[in-house]
């Protein structure tokens, strides 16, 4: 089967039982893959396992720790000692949370074909869900920095996913309704543009995608296509 593959972001092939890259069985042939990514690692450390703010909080810790022993009497040798031992326990957090985040991203690959979005996740077990598009109420566009952003899909009715199985895959504070997201793609407005066009191909009606940025926040615009009848299936 031809491999229609408009833009593609993503890592060598470390699943050699899996049928076709991404998936877990060969595309039937009235299907075919228009986008396969993973996310960008640092997007995935800093927005999904908060590295960035574990390092500003044990630059605060450090910074208190150092005023308290000088204040205390304690020479500048001592408070740069404990200063160094404590700057060693933050470098090896946020060292693990960052191979964490990249061994993710690694493992992770999304999908879109012209029927379905496939989520292929998980560090030491796999598990890939698939999402049809008949079974997608809305869609968001969440920007970030260096041209990385967010696709969070809502689901229709009751068809849920729990969110510990999505995690780091889904839209935060989202626990009744988890939102599976693809986190941390290249070239968001692409992805975006492709998940629509296809969407509304398969729907039969317009839909959209739109963002916005401000002052460096990423925020979503939501809109839906008509609800169809579908079942999702995840495996």
């Amino acid at each position: 089967m031809t491999r229609d593959i408009s833009h593609t972001h993503g890592y060598p092939h470390e699943h050699e039982v899996e049928p076709q890259y991404g998936l877990p069985e060969s595309l039937p042939n009235d299907e075919k893959i228009l986008w396969q990514g993973s996310p960008v690692w640092t997007s995935l450390a800093r927005h999904a396992f908060h590295v960035y703010k574990l390092a500003v909080y044990f630059a605060v810790i450090i910074a208190i720790r150092m005023f308290t022993i000088l204040t205390d009497g304690g020479t500048l040798e001592r408070a740069m000692i404990s200063a160094v031992w404590l700057g060693l326990l933050a470098a090896i957090a946020i060292g693990v949370l960052a191979a964490i985040a990249a061994l993710s991203a690694r493992t992770t690959v999304y999908t879109i074909t012209t029927k379905r979005v496939v989520m292929r996740v998980g560090m030491v077990l796999t598990t890939t869900f698939n999402l049809p598009f008949k079974r997608i109420a809305s869609a968001g566009l969440r920007l970030q920095s260096h041209n990385t952003g967010d696709i969070p899909l809502a689901l229709m009715g009751n068809d849920r996913i729990a969110y510990l199985h999505l995690w780091p895959h889904v839209r935060r504070w989202r626990y009744a309704q988890p939102e599976p997201m693809l986190r941390g793609v290249r070239d968001p407005h692409r992805v975006a543009e492709i998940l629509t066009n296809a969407w509304a191909a398969r729907v039969g009606q317009a839909a959209a995608v739109t963002a916005s940025e401000a002052s460096g926040r990423h925020h979503a615009h939501r809109a839906a296509p008509p609800p169809t009848s579908g079942d999702m299936r995840t495996a």
